[in-house]
């Protein structure tokens, strides 16, 4: 299955009439360029659940200089990931993996 219709069965398994009300999915751009997707995670499955984070190519003198480069976290509940701008899918990917292990 690929990513977009991962991320879809994931948001729907969410959708209770309540959740996609206050909380959801956010993809946008940088300005490095690079890539953000926040995915709120407080009232599912997953907002207590450890998440190791995963980062490389972050910390370096330029990030601008080099676009391989990625960082994805939980904080506050709140999934996110940023990247280089042909990292949006492996963001995805690293985010439906691990909540997929989990459901």
């Amino acid at each position: 299955m690929d990513l977009i219709k991962r991320l879809q069965k994931w948001y729907i398994s969410e959708c209770n009439g309540d959740w996609e009300h206050t909380y959801g999915v956010q993809i946008g751009t940088l300005d490095n360029p690079g890539w953000t997707v926040d995915i709120d995670l407080k009232d599912t499955a997953m907002e207590n659940i450890p998440f190791s984070p995963v980062k490389y190519g972050v910390g370096a003198e330029s990030i601008e200089d080099d676009d391989n480069w990625l960082s994805c976290e939980v904080d506050n509940k709140v999934f996110k990931g940023r990247g280089g701008p042909e990292k949006l899918d492996e963001i995805l990917k690293i985010f439906l993996d691990w909540t997929e292990s989990y459901c």
